[in-house]
C-alpha cells in the first residue's frame, strides 16, 4: 500500500513538473517573441527617422546647389544631374534618390497616344492600356457625366470622376481599369531567377510638370521608350548614367544619335523634385541592420528671397 502511494505521489510530481516546464517554455517563448518584435519595431522607428533626416539633408543640399565646391572643383553638396546622394549619419546611412519631375510625363497634358504607349511599355496588355487611357482622359476632361461615371456609381463606395485636372497621383487608383500592380509596380525574374523590379505608373507620370523635355539622368527606360528613344540609345543612356550623370546637353548628344527623340531629352530638372530616402541604422557592433525604411517627399524650390526657400508639396511615410 505504501509503495503504491509513493508511486502515485512520484507520478503526480512528474506530471506537475512537466506541466510547469511546459508553462515556463511557453512564457519564455512568448517573452522572446515580444522582445524580438519590440527590437524590430524600435529599429524600424529609428530607420524611419533616419530616412526622414535624409530627406531634410538632401533638401538642403539641393538648395545650396553647385555654388559650394571642393578644392578639386567637385561639388561639395549637390550638382545638376546627380541622381543619388549617399549620406552618412552617426547612427546609420541613407541613400536619397533625387528625381526631377521633368523625368516623368505630364499626367494632365500628355497626349493619349503617349499614355497608351507608356502603359504598354510598363507591361499592360494593349486592350487594358486603351481602357485605362480612355478613363484617364475622361477623368481630366471637363464635361457631363458619361459611361465611366455610370461605372463609378456602381462600385462600393461609389464616387464621381473629377472631370478636372489630376491633383494627386493616387487618383489614378480610382480610374477604371487601373490595378495596384500597374500603379505601384511589381517584380519579375531574370534568367538567373533574381527578382527584377518593374516600375509603376507613379514613377513615370507627374501632376507637377507640363509638356517639355525629359531629364535623361533619371527618366525610367519606359519613359525614354515612350518619347521615341530607340532601344540601343536607351541602353547607352542607362549604362552611362550608372557610372556618371550627364552634366550638359553636349554629353547627352555624344551618347545618342541626333533625331526627334534627342530633342525631347534634357539634363536637370525645373523646381520640383521627388526625394526618395532609404535608410539603414548602424547596430552596436558596427554592422548595418537588415531592416530598411523608405520615405519620400515632393519638394519645390521657391524663388530667391522667399521664405521658406523650399516648400514640401507632398510627404510619403512609406514609399
Amino acid at each position: 500500500m505504501n509503495a503504491n502511494r509513493k508511486g502515485g505521489a512520484l507520478l503526480a510530481v512528474l506530471w506537475l513538473t512537466a506541466a510547469l516546464s511546459a508553462i515556463a517554455f511557453t512564457v519564455a517563448n512568448s517573452v522572446r517573441g515580444e522582445t524580438e518584435r519590440t527590437a524590430t519595431a524600435s529599429e524600424g522607428l529609428r530607420a524611419y527617422y533616419l530616412a526622414a533626416g535624409g530627406v531634410d539633408r538632401a533638401t538642403n543640399y539641393i538648395f545650396w546647389g553647385p555654388q559650394y565646391r571642393k578644392p578639386d572643383g567637385s561639388p561639395m553638396f549637390y550638382d545638376r544631374g546627380m541622381a543619388r546622394l549617399y549620406l552618412q549619419f552617426p547612427t546609420g546611412a541613407a541613400m536619397v534618390e533625387v528625381i526631377p519631375e521633368t523625368a516623368k510625363l505630364s499626367l494632365n497634358q500628355a497626349p493619349p497616344a503617349e499614355l497608351n504607349s507608356l502603359l504598354i511599355n510598363l507591361g499592360a496588355p494593349p486592350q487594358k492600356a486603351q481602357e485605362i487611357v480612355a478613363a484617364i482622359v475622361d477623368w481630366r476632361t471637363p464635361g457631363p457625366p458619361g459611361p465611366f461615371d455610370q461605372f463609378y456609381s456602381t462600385v462600393a463606395p461609389s464616387f464621381r470622376a473629377r472631370h478636372a485636372s489630376f491633383e494627386e497621383l493616387e487618383e489614378l487608383l480610382l480610374v477604371k481599369g487601373m490595378t495596384p500592380e500597374l500603379f505601384y509596380g511589381s517584380f519579375t525574374r531574370d534568367p538567373q531567377g533574381r527578382l527584377i523590379p518593374i516600375p509603376g505608373l507613379r514613377n513615370c507620370v507627374s501632376v507637377y510638370n507640363g509638356v517639355g523635355p525629359v531629364d535623361a539622368n533619371t527618366a525610367e527606360p519606359a519613359v525614354l521608350a515612350t518619347i521615341g528613344v530607340p532601344p540601343p540609345s536607351i541602353a547607352a543612356i542607362v549604362d552611362r548614367r550608372r557610372s556618371a550623370p550627364f552634366k550638359n546637353s553636349g554629353e547627352l548628344q555624344s551618347t545618342i544619335p541626333a533625331g526627334p527623340a534627342s530633342g525631347r531629352l534634357a539634363v536637370g530638372g525645373n523646381t520640383v523634385y521627388t526625394l526618395r530616402s532609404t535608410a539603414q541604422i548602424r547596430l552596436p557592433d558596427g554592422r548595418f541592420s537588415d531592416l530598411r525604411r523608405t520615405v519620400g517627399a515632393v519638394i519645390k524650390l521657391r524663388e530667391a528671397g522667399s521664405f521658406p526657400p523650399v516648400e514640401t508639396l507632398r510627404w510619403y511615410d512609406n514609399y
